[in-house]
């Protein structure tokens, strides 16, 4: 269902709930109050006696006629426009994702789901359909949220300084869904979102900023024996200075408030989640007597619910009280915070098989280059024997197998199948973790894997081999399509790194090699050495390239390739390049401005005039074709008179979904010299 057609869905606000427990009985008694008109149509579940009981329940609110359904049942219903998706916190995904396919809006109980990895795939899933996809946080739609982040955008308090936040309660014995590592128990992904999501709407108020997440987070606290978080405390710090100390369990009783402190004065709620009858907000301040706000008679649920279906009405995505970008913000603090107390549930380790968020198998989309769907430009490495997207994925920004996961299982559907990777990266956790991500999917012959080694200081012919072979352990592999040297190590005879590798290539643990941050003189000298001795040459190499001039490096011992000599190389001997940093660090997003210095490295590597006239280049073109400069940029280098292969390095999947539309823009010889000012 596409973006145009949400917006003019049926005007009727017919909702169905999938997994009818005790937050869906809370829902139900509330959705009578909806101001939209909202009624309860169906009743889906994987029991159809819970389901009916819930029907039953159902007309006791005033819905009559409620149908008890499963699941698939009530996705199919043409009647239904919205679903409520309230399972365990590892149902949610999949119903999610149904109900998207299915053309309904969502409102998913908090969390979206455990983590940020398939959170972002759920994201990405709704952007795609144009369907509103709202994660459950009620509180977020009751007046008196909206009323505190009012008094602190008008300084009621002066400027912000802290913020303390709990919601911590006692169950009554470890069993049930909140003790189980299975289904993702414990407080923190259970309630410790509220404290989470809370202080950082605190943070935007008093920031302006859209989505606000903690540059720093520590935490401490309690597993208990069944394995979930029992108890913890987190301290956080925001870029403008604010700190929050949070609290949540499920063992523990805490006083449940929200209180913010700034220069003048503070504000308590009291009842700030559960929002009971009455629930009040307290500002003291030195200029004020202690003044209350009361906000009775509110019915959160229905709210929540209401602004879904306005959401679909707009044709939105989300709902701008609680938007999807907080929501993801969210779940990359929970993760922080459930690392930093070394929580990581079985079905998420780095060990375990985590499937699709969809759960059907994965779709390599590089086996069908020509389909219509499949946006990826391809090539090929002579020796390597696979067809390559011009696209390489950087194995360097993903923080758990989760995240990598739905990451590649993205860039694979997209029509991308080379990722590139490093004996340093991570310590060799990431090799590790892209070789388990091949394991998982059974992809191993339908992708290229770039692995790199011999960085310095162990760049010598012993070190690349204990390197390679280690690597290859890593990845679960016995060879690497292709492989390069990190680093040139000059004060070696580059014979003795010619003979290693050929040995290596000749013994099958390598197809083809090449040197990263390389001087070109080195690699004419190697393949000559290559071309006298009988050895396999150098075929590729791995040096910084883009649109931005670079005057400088930003590591130790790098090669960049910008300059005008390196590409009078690369295209009298057509060497195949993947170069990194194609879109120069940031250069082309709107970060650089010539005003601002505060990020020295950009301005030592690429800040100049030529530059600058460069990016205003990129941004006129990229109004033609109605991309970003950040595209032009990646078009630029995919669209040079020798083979190119940019990497690139997304942290989320709308980060790669972004690069990639650089695809899709084709530049002429006299649009590539314009933007490199050689008009």
């Amino acid at each position: 269902m596409s973006a145009q057609t949400a917006t003019t869905a049926t005007s009727t606000q017919n909702w169905a709930v999938l997994g009818p427990g005790s937050i869906a009985r809370r829902f139900l008694s509330q959705l009578s109050s909806s101001t939209a008109g909202a009624t309860l149509v169906a009743a889906g579940s994987s029991s159809t006696e819970r389901a009916q009981a819930f029907a039953d329940e159902a007309a006791e609110h005033g819905f009559a006629d409620v149908a008890a359904r499963t699941y698939d049942e009530v996705l199919a219903d043409p009647r239904v426009d919205a679903v409520y998706v309230s399972t365990v916190h590892t149902g949610h995904a999949a119903l999610v994702l149904a109900a998207l396919a299915a053309g309904k809006a969502v409102l998913c109980e908090k969390p979206l789901s455990p983590n940020h990895g398939t959170s972002m795939a759920l994201a990405d899933a709704a952007r795609q359909a144009g369907l509103p996809l709202v994660e459950a946080y009620m509180y977020r739609f009751h007046p008196q949220t909206a009323a505190l982040l009012d008094l602190v955008r008008q300084g009621a308090i002066g400027e912000v300084t802290h913020i303390d936040a709990s919601f911590a309660f006692r169950a009554g014995g470890r069993t049930g869904r909140l003790f189980d590592v299975d289904t993702a128990g414990g407080g923190i992904l259970d309630v410790g979102g509220y404290p989470v999501t809370m202080a950082a709407a605190i943070v935007q108020a008093a920031s302006g900023e859209q989505v606000a997440e903690p540059t720093e987070l520590t935490a401490a606290g309690t597993l208990g024996p069944t394995g979930v978080d029992e108890w913890t405390v987190a301290e956080l710090t925001y870029r403008n200075g604010i700190t929050a100390n949070l609290r949540t369990g499920v063992r523990v009783q805490d006083d449940n408030a929200v209180v913010v402190h700034g220069t003048t004065g503070k504000i308590t709620l009291t009842d700030p989640w559960t929002l009971g009858d009455d629930p009040t907000i307290e500002v003291r301040t030195v200029d004020e007597d202690p003044r209350t706000l009361s906000f009775a008679g509110e019915h959160p649920y229905a709210r929540e619910a209401d602004a879904t279906t306005a959401a679909l009405a707009a044709g939105r995505v989300d709902a701008p009280e609680f938007t999807l970008d907080e929501s993801l913000a969210a779940a990359r603090t929970l993760d922080k915070w459930r690392a930093a107390i070394g929580l990581r549930f079985p079905f998420e380790a780095e060990t375990a098989d985590i499937p699709t968020v969809s759960g059907r198998p994965l779709v390599v989309a590089a086996h069908e280059p020509d389909r219509a769907d499949n946006p990826m430009k391809y090539g090929e490495v002579p020796g390597v024997g696979k067809r390559m997207s011009r696209l390489v994925m950087g194995v360097d920004n993903q923080p758990d197998l989760a995240h990598a996961s739905a990451i590649f299982d993205l860039f694979a559907e997209q029509g991308g199948n080379v990722f590139d990777t490093g004996y340093i990266y991570g310590g060799g956790v990431l090799e590790g973790r892209l070789g388990k991500w091949i394991q998982n999917r059974g992809v191993r012959e339908d992708v290229v894997v770039i692995t790199k080694g011999a960085h310095t200081p162990f760049c010598d012919p012993e070190s690349l081999t204990r390197q390679l072979l280690e690597s290859l352990e890593r990845q679960g592999t016995d060879y690497a399509d292709i492989y390069m040297m990190h680093r040139d190590n000059e004060d070696i005879p580059v014979g003795e790194f010619v003979d290693v590798l050929d040995e290596h290539r000749r013994a099958g643990r390598i197809r083809v090699y090449g040197g990263s941050n390389w001087s070109t003189a080195r690699f004419d000298e190697a393949n000559e050495y290559a071309r006298a001795n009988g050895k396999h040459e150098f075929e590729v190499l791995s040096n910084h390239f883009g649109l931005a001039e670079a005057y400088d490096v930003p590591w130790a011992g790098c090669r960049h390739a910008t300059d005008a000599a390196s590409k009078q190389w690369l295209e009298e001997r057509q060497v195949p390049l993947l170069p990194w940093s194609s879109q120069a660090r940031g250069f082309f997003t709107g970060r650089a401005k010539p005003e601002d210095t505060s990020d020295a490295e950009l301005v030592r590597c690429y800040y100049s005039d030529a530059n600058f006239e460069r990016l205003r280049r990129a941004r006129e073109l990229g109004e033609q074709f109605g991309v970003p400069a950040t595209a032009i940029a990646l078009a630029y280098v995919l669209n040079q008179p020798f083979p190119t292969f940019p990497l690139f390095g997304p942290r989320t999947i709308a980060e790669a979904r972004s690069s990639m539309t650089g695809l899709s823009v084709d530049l002429t010889p006299e649009q590539v010299a314009w933007l490199d000012l050689r008009d």
